[in-house]
């Protein structure tokens, strides 16, 4: 069995509506085949600069504008329509980057491995776009920290460091190895790529087809 273990590496960025879709359809894959599959979770920043929503909508407001369209489309997509762009809308702080939430993801991955990335990465999601905080406000991804178990004080430490980053800088280009151009996307054994919100019963047939 284990000479048939597929390695799926999943690229997400927290910002990403459309992988806090697919997060739970993964979640239920890899428990329906806890023998033959493992996921590794891996960063993509969609916007890695704190200008980033600006240099790619031409402006902080229009980005909002344009990514609470996707929120709205996401949710669609989304099983249980856990996202809330109206809500969104109503905040007056600036439209978050990426990269303070994936160092979050990563130092805790440094404390709790893999199995923690994917705690701390889904609990940042839902307060991105179900509660609609500020995940940039260090204090709401230290309050993620906490609720995931995570041992904050070190998790603090980690958040700072020079691994952390460099762990993000590995994903990236890992990403560019791949072709991995945009989230969410799956890769299986290295070389099998699945991109988008796909359905449950997609993901399934996709891993078996896989040798």
């Amino acid at each position: 069995m284990e000479q048939n273990k597929i390695i799926i590496e999943f690229f997400h960025d927290v910002l990403c509506a459309w992988c806090y879709a697919l997060s739970p359809r993964v979640e239920k894959l890899a428990e329906k085949y806890p023998d033959r599959i493992e996921v590794i979770h891996r960063s993509f920043a969609l916007a890695p600069e704190p200008d980033g929503i600006a240099r790619i909508f031409g402006s902080k407001e229009e980005g909002k504008i344009q990514i609470l369209g996707h929120w709205r489309a996401a949710n669609m997509n989304d099983d249980a329509y856990r996202m809330n762009p109206e809500l969104m809308a109503t905040r007056t702080f600036d439209y978050p980057y990426s990269t303070p939430g994936l160092l979050a993801c990563k130092a805790a991955e440094l404390q709790g491995g893999n199995e923690m990335h994917q705690k701390i990465f889904n609990r940042i999601q839902k307060a991105h776009l179900t509660e609609c905080l500020n995940i940039n406000d260090f204090e709401v991804l230290k309050m993620c920290a906490r609720e995931v178990g995570l041992d904050v004080e070190q998790w603090e430490k980690d958040f700072h460091s020079e691994k952390a980053k460099q762990m993000l800088d590995e994903d990236s280009y890992l990403a560019y190895q791949y072709g991995v151009n945009s989230v969410p996307t799956l890769i299986a054994n290295g070389k099998y790529k699945l991109t988008g919100a796909q359905p449950y019963e997609t993901l399934e047939k996709w891993i078996n087809q896989i040798k």
